[in-house]
């Protein structure tokens, strides 16, 4: 079994956005970096959405045959507040989901990302429509959530009484930061940080500290909104051992190869893939490493963002550390 190799669309979001490329200008980059396998948030990339046109349909595989690429990955966002004055039933949620699964199928791929605050019930009533589609709906694992968390406790209750082949679960590598991002902690102090408070932060995370109780020692230490929303952040980064993973190997269908800065030296400089991937490996896992660049938005407001760049030496660094030939 082969690991394969994929990119999020999402790592293009900054150019995206900037329109500097365009949404077959990420597949095209996508392709010429090796990464094979195309994941897509629909909301984001496709005129329209939810409603998809032939012309884009069919213009969509075009391209996938154009580039030899594959469309693996569709992104679901479950907007449970759609209204101002109430939340949507348990019955309305099913029905956006089983829209998506509708997309997905269109665009041809196999597998949802179901965002991590899909209720449990609302898997369980989507799982049978998905099955019939040949679709598997997959709750990512998102920091600060983990396996044991009560939250992704009830998914594996579901998944355990109902057996369902197309539920399962989407690790985001966000909860396998070992090291404060630089990227994040470099920003707060351009815009302004007490170096000593960054410092405490950052040290407090890389030691495996409380780091729970550091916005209120930011606010006794006289730190500001600066400082403060550093130390929030802390809260939501997440170092765990990737060989919880194993246990749940199964179930876990594609994997958010999420990333913050890939260095010169081809590593990533948070998350230590050089114990993920053999974890991986050892579990038979066969799926897709899906690349995931978030490292844009700490780094704009100084210095020029090159995710095509950035994406293209995680998959270097891929390429090491699976054997593949480059």
């Amino acid at each position: 079994m082969t690991i394969k190799r994929g990119v999020s669309l999402y790592s293009f979001q900054e150019e995206y956005f900037l329109r500097t490329m365009s949404l077959e200008d990420c597949i095209a980059a996508a392709a010429g970096i090796g990464a094979r396998g195309i994941e897509i948030i629909p909301e984001q990339s496709i005129p329209g959405y939810p409603h998809l046109t032939d012309e884009f349909v069919d213009t969509w595989h075009g391209w996938m045959k154009e580039y030899g690429t594959t469309p693996v990955a569709t992104d679901l966002f479950l907007d449970t507040k759609r209204y101002p004055d109430r939340w949507l039933t348990t019955d309305e949620q099913v029905a956006s989901v089983r829209q998506d699964i509708d997309i997905a199928v269109r665009l041809g791929s196999t597998v949802i990302r179901a965002i991590i605050n899909t209720p449990p019930e609302v898997m369980e009533q989507a799982a049978p429509y998905a099955e019939e589609n040949g679709v598997r709906l997959l709750l990512e694992v998102h920091a600060p959530f983990h396996y044991g968390h009560p939250w992704i406790v009830r998914h594996l209750e579901v998944m355990d009484r109902t057996g369902s082949p197309a539920l399962g679960f989407m690790p985001d590598m966000g909860t396998y930061v070992k090291r404060f991002p630089r990227v994040v902690s470099e920003r707060a102090l351009r815009d302004g940080a007490r170096p000593d408070l960054v410092e405490l932060i950052v040290s407090t995370y890389d030691d495996h500290g409380d780091v729970h109780g550091l916005m209120d020692t930011v606010n006794y230490m006289g730190g500001g909104p600066v400082e403060a929303g550093l130390a929030r952040q802390a809260t939501h980064f997440t170092w765990n051992d990737p060989r919880n993973m194993l246990d749940h190997m199964p179930r876990i269908g594609h994997i958010q190869a999420k990333f913050y800065e890939m260095t010169q030296d081809g590593t990533e400089y948070s998350i230590p893939y050089d114990e993920i991937i053999p974890v991986l490996v050892e579990g038979g896992y066969d799926g897709y490493l899906s690349s995931e660049y978030e490292g844009n938005r700490h780094i704009q407001d100084a210095y020029p963002v090159d995710s095509v760049e950035q994406v293209r030496r995680q998959h270097v660094m891929f390429e090491r550390l699976l054997g593949q030939p480059a």
